[in-house]
């Protein structure tokens, strides 16, 4: 069938039309109202600057006694590392002219023997533990220590941390212990040790009459 176009129906509301006058009247009347904004032809516009000033590092005082600072301290850390350096490897030997005995064959090699050796000629000090002086167990616990085995600053402690063997048993390097006294051996009838006040780290004859001897590791 063809298309048809609805009727239309009587009465229907047409769309108002649009006052175009009324509307431009408004405008002009608004604009006319609205205060003007005027700007002299001579008018400057000021923009205050703010001075910015640029030091070069080499002229920073703050940042020149900053690197100033970081470098001492590294040049007192490197002089105290080779000070002790310098301190090891003077006292470093395995059989030294110093000695006052004749060291075994069989300690020769050995690697407690040999670390042990290094600190020949380190003084004798009264609850020292470090190169600069050790006292008998302080010696043993430090010579023990760069092994990693951790001792007591303690002669009467330190047996409980190995294992006894007897006097035929004992080795170069095994901790040696009489009561209130504790030494390495290094053999035959030679221990080295941190003796008393007043003698120095050095390899020494056996003279305790009748030694403990402790297995360590």
């Amino acid at each position: 069938m063809a298309a048809q176009a609805a009727p239309v129906e009587a009465g229907h509301a047409k769309m108002n039309s649009v006052d175009l006058n009324a509307l431009t009247s408004q405008a002009r009347e608004a604009l006319t109202n609205a205060p003007v904004v005027t700007v002299a032809p001579d008018a400057e516009l000021n923009v205050e600057k703010a001075a910015v000033s640029v030091v070069s590092a080499a002229e920073n005082e703050d940042y020149q006694a900053e690197l100033a600072l970081a470098e001492a301290e590294e040049a007192a850390d490197a002089a105290a590392a080779e000070a002790e350096e310098a301190a090891e490897a003077a006292a470093a030997t395995t059989v030294s002219a110093a000695s006052s005995v004749d060291v075994p064959a069989s300690a020769i090699g050995n690697s407690v023997i040999s670390i042990a050796s290094r600190y020949i000629g380190v003084p004798y000090v009264s609850g020292g533990g470090s190169p600069s002086g050790f006292d008998c167990s302080g010696f043993t616990a430090y010579v023990y220590g760069q092994l990693g085995i951790s001792l007591p600053h303690s002669s009467g402690s330190q047996p409980g941390y190995g294992t006894q063997v007897s006097a035929s048993e004992a080795q170069p390097g095994d901790l040696m212990w009489t009561p209130g006294h504790v030494s390495i051996y290094a053999g035959g009838n030679t221990m080295i040790d941190a003796s008393k006040p007043g003698t120095v780290v050095d390899f020494r004859t056996i003279w305790q009459s009748n030694p403990t001897f402790i297995r360590m590791g």
